[in-house]
């Protein structure tokens, strides 16, 4: 069964990704910049990591969701894939962190972010060791739970059901159970938007693209209006996502936002690590302490992250052949 593709969330992915560092170098330097854009719009953008949840969910969909109900994917292979697919990438920046900040602290943590199944700890965005790597225990825990997830979106009104309970179960967290963005019952709202844009995927091609445009527009004009509150979010992740779904090429779709896509997971999670290094290196102070000097750090820290995520991911896909070679004998062609 070949997965449905939609090029357009290549661009949200790489908005995504690149909007989190936008935000990551502004939080973690004292530049004299004020101003909405950057005090405001640029801060709002750690909220992206809702975006992420909503087209994780729908990508998941895509790919898994009726050969889930038809019994046509074997569990083991699907869990044995989530843990090639992330663990050996993340668990290098675990080990790069605990050794450059050796502790029994992050011995500690470390070993939780190694088993990728800290998203069910009670706090996991307490712990240090890659601090950005509470989104994808997060994301992890989605993986475990996705067989549950399939089951509960079986049908349109299954679907509207759960949502209408996330959002319930989204509100009693935040006023009565303390927990946030990193606790699944919190964001499950997120995931279940994502899993019903799915559903409704083909009902939404024929929605007239202007009307969807002004939407997400008006969407997002109203976030700033109103506040980056739980439900503003989701209303911006899954008019965005609609959007992507309707168009097609241009700025969303393009060989660029592909290659970015490809790699938004390893950009998100080891972006701070090369801004640490930038850090120490002075970088983020040679021009200065304004907007031209933020520009250059957030060009350095996407091209640094960029360049140790592609090389990154040949080294391991080249360790991965050389194992598998080493194992059956056979010679395996490195794409």
């Amino acid at each position: 069964m070949i997965k449905e593709h939609y090029g357009s969330i290549d661009g949200l992915r790489a908005i995504a990704c690149i909007g989190i560092v936008m935000m990551h170098v502004a939080t973690n330097n004292s530049y004299n910049i004020t101003g909405f854009v950057y005090n405001t719009v640029i801060s709002s953008f750690t909220n992206f990591v809702f975006l992420f949840m909503t087209v994780s969910a729908f990508g998941m969909c895509c790919g898994y969701y009726k050969r889930m109900l038809d019994n046509e994917v074997s569990l083991t292979e699907f869990y044995s894939k989530r843990f090639k697919k992330i663990l050996p990438f993340f668990a290098i920046l675990v080990l790069l962190d605990v050794a450059m900040s050796p502790s029994l602290n992050s011995v500690y943590e470390g070993f939780a972010d190694l088993t990728l199944l800290f998203g069910f700890l009670p706090n996991p965005e307490n712990i240090s060791v890659i601090g950005v790597g509470w989104f994808l225990g997060l994301v992890f825990v989605f993986y475990v739970c996705f067989p549950f997830f399939c089951a509960i979106i079986a049908n349109k009104r299954r679907a509207w059901i759960a949502f209408a309970v996330s959002i319930i179960y989204n509100i009693i967290c935040s006023i009565y159970f303390d927990v946030g963005r990193s606790n699944i019952l919190y964001s499950a709202c997120f995931f279940l938007a994502g899993g019903l844009i799915y559903l409704y995927r083909k009902e939404i091609m024929r929605w007239n693209r202007w009307i969807v445009l002004a939407t997400a527009a008006v969407s997002v004009v109203m976030y700033y209006v109103i506040g980056g509150y739980a439900l503003m979010c989701l209303l911006v992740s899954s008019a965005l996502l609609i959007c992507a779904v309707i168009l097609r090429g241009g700025i969303l779709e393009n060989k660029v936002t592909k290659f970015l896509s490809s790699i938004s997971m390893e950009i998100y999670l080891s972006h701070m690590v090369i801004f640490r290094v930038i850090e120490k290196a002075g970088l983020n102070r040679i021009a200065g302490n304004g907007w031209i000097q933020y520009i250059i750090t957030v060009a350095a820290v996407l091209f640094g992250t960029i360049l140790f995520s592609v090389i990154m991911q040949k080294l391991l896909v080249l360790a991965e052949n050389k194992l598998t070679f080493g194992t059956s004998g056979k010679f395996i062609k490195i794409k």
